[in-house]
């Protein structure tokens, strides 16, 4: 964990930033990469003394409308916008709730065909219906999205596009962490990745910011093969920290007939036959 988030996440998007990008002209030779301390001041209309503050540390809790302009510099979307003023003490931590409600459980467990579960801020997964534990039944353990890309070596062949998945889930956690930096099973599920997974440390250090929405992924089962599966996230409302993954297959795809495959091998075993 970094003692100055705030800091470390404006060095580490100065340095992807381009200045083609952020429409700066270029002379010589740029001796470090992204944008020069001087250039992000001028992007934000900020005096570079003021901006080198807030990068070393010196200068914690900048205004609202300093951070927007950082935002505007930066060219940060939705999600990365929002933990730029949550590092800096903008908007204060809610408490990350656990719990997944009888009528929840209950919904998903009405979808036979659809993989769904739940999921808390650190990807731990808290109720998955039936179709979901098989989908995920490769792995040793299927409890933290997060642990089953980097640690798991059934991730590597679950995740057609590992390293999409691998980028997907530390930024994840990186949005956790403008939440509540100080999160007990945060910091747990931190010092665990980072002791274990050098591509998470790497990616870590990247400070790249970004939520679950919704989008197409592959994953090999070993039991059906490849799936193309869409998914949707939905916020849960009556519990703060929690969001419901929704994976689906077009009706008649390939996907969806591997789907139904599975949702047969399950109803096989849970019947005893």
């Amino acid at each position: 964990m970094d003692s100055d988030g705030l800091g470390a996440f404006l060095r580490a998007r100065r340095a992807q930033a381009r200045p083609d990008a952020a429409a700066l002209t270029t002379s010589g030779h740029r001796r470090v990469p992204g944008l020069r301390r001087e250039e992000v001041a001028v992007l934000a209309g900020l005096s570079v003394d003021y901006y080198t503050r807030l990068e070393q540390g010196r200068e914690r809790h900048p205004s609202e409308p300093v951070l927007d302009a950082l935002a505007r510099a930066f060219d940060l979307d939705a999600d990365a916008r929002a933990h730029l003023h949550r590092l800096a003490g903008r908007t204060a931590p809610r408490e990350l709730v656990e719990v997944v409600g009888p009528e929840l459980s209950a919904l998903m467990g009405a979808w036979p065909a659809t993989p769904a579960y739940v999921i808390n801020r650190t990807m731990d997964i808290l109720a998955e219906n039936a179709l979901a534990r098989a989908m995920h039944s490769g792995f040793a353990e299927a409890g933290n999205l997060a642990r089953m890309v980097f640690l798991d070596p059934a991730g590597r062949d679950f995740y057609v596009d590992w390293e999409r998945a691998a980028h997907s889930a530390a930024a994840h956690l990186r949005l956790a962490e403008g939440h509540d930096p100080r999160h007990p099973r945060l910091l747990e599920l931190l010092d665990e990745l980072t002791t274990r997974s050098s591509a998470f440390r790497d990616l870590w250090n990247r400070h790249a910011v970004r939520g679950k929405t919704r989008d197409a992924k592959q994953f090999r089962h070993p039991e059906v093969g490849v799936l193309t599966l869409d998914y949707e996230t939905f916020d849960v409302r009556a519990a703060s920290g929690l969001q419901l993954v929704v994976h689906h297959a077009p009706a008649g795809s390939p996907s969806a007939d591997a789907l139904s495959l599975l949702g047969s091998l399950v109803a096989s075993r849970e019947s005893g036959a």
